[in-house]
Order: C-alpha cells, then structure tokens, then sequence
C-alpha cells in the first residue's frame, strides 16, 4: 500500500485523512491496516511515534461504521463493541483526541473511563449507547464488578502500551477483560518493546496473531545523540548543573529511578534557582495533568519524572532527556 486511499476505507475516514493531509501511512500502519481490516489479530512492536495508535483506530472506525451501514448497530446501554486498554490516563487522553479527529465526521461514539478521574465521573461516561470505551483496565474491572458495563459484544479489543501494562496488577485485570468477551474477537496488541510478560501475552492470548515488527522496532531513532558522562564519587549533581547550563533550544526531560530520588533532585534544582515541573505517580492527577500539558505546549523547559513519562507521551519540543540515575 502506497496511500492511505488503497486500503478502502469508508469514504468518511478517506476525507479526514484528505484534510489532516495524511496520504502515506508509516510502515506498522501500512503492515498492521490491512490485517485488521481482514479480521485477522495482531501484535504490533514498533518504536515511540512510528504511528501505532492510527494503525489500529483506523480499523476499529471502518469495521465498527461498516457494521452500524450494514443494519446492525450498537443498541445496549454501556455495552461497547470495542475496548482500548491503556496503562495511563495520560495516554489515553491522547488517544482520545485522535479518535475525536475521526469521529467528527465518521458519526461514532467513544467514552473513557480511565484512572486517575473520579469513579463517579467515569460511571457517567459510560451510561447511554456507544460504540467505543477508551479505559485502563483496574477501572473497566470496577465497573464490571458494578455491573456498569457489560462485554458481551465486544468485537476488538486492544491493548496498547502493552509493555507499560503488564505488572502483576494490570496482567489479572487484563485476563479478566478478556475471558468476559466472546470468545470471537478481534485482538490487537501494541507495544514498543518485548519484555517478559509480553512475551508471556504473545504466547498465549495472542498464539494466532500475525506478528509485525517494524525495521525500526528496539532502535534508536538516527537524529539521536547520546553521551555517557562520568560521575566521580557519586557526586551528580555538579555533572548534571554544567548539562543544565548548556542551552538549549527545547525542552529537557531528567529522568530518575525513584519517587525519593524525584525528590532530592527537586530539592537540588530548587536550592539552585531552577524553575522545573514534576511529573510522577503520587501526585495529584490533576497537578500532574496540568504540569505535562505546560511541558508539551513549551511553557516549562524542565520536567523530572519517574518512569512514568518515559513511554507512549507524545512530545514535541523535548531537545534533550537525561537519565540521572542508571
């Protein structure tokens, strides 16, 4: 496939396309399109920003409308025919703004019930009739428990980020999801690595899926330099005050491994005159929403952050990332 136009597409997602001006797709959208739109399930193991989430969306918009087209739509309260399941809410507001790029025009229905909101909030997002529920999965788990959804007809399910998804908690939830849908399903996994528990994914749930991985998949990206700086006596800090001195003209990301190394090194960026954001799990959901979206748009230069930052965020202006503690 050259153009997005060869996959035949509904005419409404064909105009979207035409006027966010996508005509070619990347290559895990070009491998991983056609099998979807196929039925047939999928892994998919391609590198940060190669294009994943549009690789399975497309798929769900066209078979979801080609099936309400075909006199068979969506008519239960709270009973989805597709589910995207994501490790974060951040993540899954960045779906959820993709998905409402399509949707405008290809009329269908996407509600979230993601973590990190009140339950309350996500009880109502999923009342009424839709087609689409973009969630994490301890909270699809709350409300099948609740009996606020119900997978009966779930047609596709996805599991996206799927490396970021799989400790013991995400992985017993997951299995739940999965054992409530029918057993014809469509599967979708999506990930930038292969680590153990995906491994243990692959094998299992997804023994029959096509497995694609991209040329780019478990690389470096080629405009990226790297440099190995030698810290003397455990000292850090005077090694990573000349870094911060040097200018640059994005954003900077420091990541450490801890919460309590988060910590000391605010306490040092501080004492220093340093204007920086936080950005990790403990924090008030919505101070760390609001701190992320002031780094992405570039009104903060400098973010540090545990792991949670380090995979499936879409950002921009980042010039630099350094890894405080290895």
């Amino acid at each position: 496939m050259s153009t997005f136009s060869d996959f035949g597409l509904i005419a409404s997602l064909q105009r979207t396309l035409n006027d966010k001006n996508l005509k070619k797709p990347t290559e895990v959208q070009e491998r991983i399109i056609p099998l979807m739109l196929a039925n047939k399930s999928v892994v998919g193991i391609a590198e940060t920003g190669s294009g994943k989430t549009l690789a399975y969306a497309l798929p769900i918009l066209h078979t979801l409308k080609a099936l309400e087209a075909q006199g068979n739509p969506v008519t239960q309260e709270a009973t989805p025919r597709a589910i995207i399941m994501v490790p974060t809410r951040e993540l899954g507001d960045q779906i959820a703004k993709v998905l409402k790029t399509f949707t405008h025009d290809t009329r269908l229905r996407v509600r979230s019930a993601l973590g990190g909101v009140p339950l309350e909030q996500a009880r109502r997002n999923v009342t009424g009739v839709f087609e689409i529920l973009l969630a994490t999965p301890g909270r699809i788990v709350q409300l099948m428990k609740q009996k606020l959804i119900h997978l009966d007809d779930v047609q596709i399910l996805i599991y996206d980020e799927a490396d970021q998804m799989m400790d013991e908690n995400f992985k017993s939830d997951s299995n739940m999801i999965a054992e409530a849908c029918p057993d014809e399903l469509l599967l979708g996994l999506f990930s930038a690595t292969v680590n153990e528990s995906v491994q243990e994914l692959m094998d299992n749930l997804f023994a029959k899926a096509n497995v694609i991985y991209t040329a780019g998949s478990g690389k470096t990206v080629k405009t990226l330099t790297t440099r190995n700086l030698t810290v003397k006596d455990g000292e850090r800090w005077p090694v990573l005050a000349r870094v911060l001195d040097q200018p640059m003209e994005g954003g900077t990301i420091i990541f450490t491994n801890t919460r309590e190394q988060c910590d000391r090194l605010a306490k040092m960026l501080t004492e220093n005159g340093f204007h920086f954001g936080l950005y990790r799990g403990d924090m008030d959901k919505v101070e760390r929403r609001r701190t992320f979206e002031k780094f992405r748009k570039g009104d903060l230069d400098l973010l540090i952050s545990t792991d949670l930052a380090s995979r499936g965020l879409d950002v921009d202006n980042i010039d630099r990332v350094i890894n405080y503690h290895l």
